[in-house]
Protein backbone atom coordinates (compact mmCIF):
# COMPACT_ATOMS: atom_id res chain seq x y z
CA UNK A 1 0.00 0.00 0.00
CA UNK A 2 3.02 2.45 0.79
CA UNK A 3 4.27 2.13 -2.77
CA UNK A 4 1.41 2.38 -4.68
CA UNK A 5 0.92 5.84 -2.58
CA UNK A 6 3.87 7.12 -3.14
CA UNK A 7 3.34 5.86 -7.02
CA UNK A 8 0.26 8.12 -6.87
CA UNK A 9 1.89 11.15 -5.36
CA UNK A 10 4.50 10.57 -8.22
CA UNK A 11 1.91 10.75 -11.04
CA UNK A 12 -0.15 13.76 -9.05
CA UNK A 13 3.61 16.02 -9.27
CA UNK A 14 3.94 14.85 -12.69
CA UNK A 15 0.74 16.32 -13.52
CA UNK A 16 1.20 19.26 -11.68
CA UNK A 17 4.24 19.92 -13.63
CA UNK A 18 2.48 18.94 -17.27
CA UNK A 19 -0.05 21.12 -16.35
CA UNK A 20 2.20 24.06 -15.38
CA UNK A 21 4.00 23.61 -19.32
CA UNK A 22 -0.06 24.42 -19.99
CA UNK A 23 -0.31 27.17 -18.85
CA UNK A 24 -0.45 30.78 -20.78
CA UNK A 25 1.45 33.06 -18.28
CA UNK A 26 0.98 36.04 -20.43
CA UNK A 27 -3.11 35.63 -20.06
CA UNK A 28 -3.76 33.02 -16.71
CA UNK A 29 -7.39 33.47 -17.62
CA UNK A 30 -7.75 32.51 -20.54
CA UNK A 31 -9.79 29.38 -21.89
CA UNK A 32 -7.08 26.51 -22.38
CA UNK A 33 -4.89 28.43 -19.33
CA UNK A 34 -8.26 28.17 -16.75
CA UNK A 35 -8.54 24.73 -17.40
CA UNK A 36 -4.83 23.90 -16.83
CA UNK A 37 -5.11 25.87 -13.51
CA UNK A 38 -7.96 23.77 -12.28
CA UNK A 39 -6.20 20.40 -13.65
CA UNK A 40 -3.23 21.80 -11.32
CA UNK A 41 -5.51 22.32 -8.08
CA UNK A 42 -7.44 19.17 -8.99
CA UNK A 43 -3.39 17.63 -8.90
CA UNK A 44 -2.34 19.15 -5.52
CA UNK A 45 -5.47 18.45 -4.00
CA UNK A 46 -4.81 14.50 -4.94
CA UNK A 47 -1.40 14.95 -3.59
CA UNK A 48 -2.34 16.72 -0.06
CA UNK A 49 -5.09 13.62 0.18
CA UNK A 50 -1.98 11.36 -0.73
CA UNK A 51 0.19 12.51 1.96
CA UNK A 52 -3.06 12.78 4.21
CA UNK A 53 -3.23 9.24 3.69
CA UNK A 54 0.24 8.14 4.29
CA UNK A 55 0.48 10.17 7.49
CA UNK A 56 -2.70 8.55 9.30
CA UNK A 57 -0.89 5.40 8.41
CA UNK A 58 2.02 6.12 10.10
CA UNK A 59 0.09 7.32 13.24
CA UNK A 60 -2.08 4.24 13.13
CA UNK A 61 1.03 1.74 12.80
CA UNK A 62 2.62 3.59 16.19
CA UNK A 63 -0.57 3.39 17.96
CA UNK A 64 -0.62 -0.29 17.30
CA UNK A 65 2.24 -1.01 18.80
Amino acid sequence: MKILIRIMMGLSLGMVIFNMTQVDWEYPLAEQSSIAIIGILAALCAFLLLLLLSLSMKISKKMNR
